[in-house]
């Protein structure tokens, strides 16, 4: 058995996540059933996240074990043309060590999240945005933003599901900008709690419609309370953009 390392881009909208359930498909079940046709093996995939339903990815990472010694750009070409008509695509496969894991040798995961700002919805891209009309004040999320950035205990911004043994997490960077009509929320830490996300881009969004200061998002934070926080982000608008390991 040879272990390869994928990375992977997926559209989440048609998806119940990354994680195989029973009530749908998912992007591990995706990718197992095109390894089993492609090898003749049940596989299991791991992955470095567990994207919730509607969330994508631009690099998601996972590994495989595979009992052929086909050369790494073959088994990506093998694996999307099984794929197909799924959403997603093996961008890139290497061959690694059996001491590699997708999820446990992880340095730093980064997401991003889009917010469409302007009066007109959202056509081209209908599902991949929130879409919010309101004016929103982009530097101000930002200031508010950095309030966040450090150790801390982030009840707040965590989701009443998550299964993290611990609420505090580092968040080595927050940073959110304007872009014409679209606001991108960057962020990157060694790992996240379920929702935590969304559930700062959320908060961040009451920030930019003047309604909260950067004090405010502090009080909430130190409330360790979920109530405390603003609503969750919907899904759509984000994106898992990459996965770090050691050199």
């Amino acid at each position: 058995m040879q272990r390869f390392k994928l990375t992977i881009e997926y559209d989440g909208t048609a998806f119940v996540g990354w994680q195989r359930q029973e009530n749908g498909m998912s992007v591990q079940e995706a990718l197992e059933t095109a390894v089993e046709r492609y090898c003749q093996i049940k596989g299991q995939v791991f992955g470095a996240g567990r994207t919730d339903a509607g969330v994508h990815a631009l690099a998601q990472v996972a590994h495989v074990d595979l009992p052929r010694n086909d050369r790494p750009e073959v088994v990506a070409n093998a694996l999307n043309a099984h794929l197909r008509p799924h959403l997603v695509s093996v961008l890139k496969a290497e061959l690694v060590d059996g001491e590699f894991h997708a999820r446990f040798s992880a340095v730093e995961r980064g997401y991003e999240y889009r917010i469409l700002n302007r009066r007109a919805p959202a056509a081209l891209e209908a599902g991949k945005v929130w879409w919010i009309p309101a004016p929103l004040d982009a530097e101000a999320m930002h200031e508010a933003a950095q309030v966040l950035v450090g150790k801390h205990d982030f009840t707040t911004f965590r989701a009443a599901e998550c299964q993290a043994e611990s609420p505090v997490k580092t968040i080595d960077a927050i940073a959110v900008s304007r872009q014409a009509g679209m606001i991108v929320l960057t962020t990157r830490a060694r790992s996240f709690l379920h929702h935590q996300v969304r559930n700062i881009v959320g908060t961040l969004r009451t920030v930019g419609e003047g309604k909260w200061t950067p004090r405010d998002v502090a009080r909430a934070l130190e409330a360790r309370d979920r109530a405390a926080g603003g609503q969750t982000a919907p899904p759509t608008g984000l994106y898992l953009t990459h996965v770090k390991y050691p050199a």
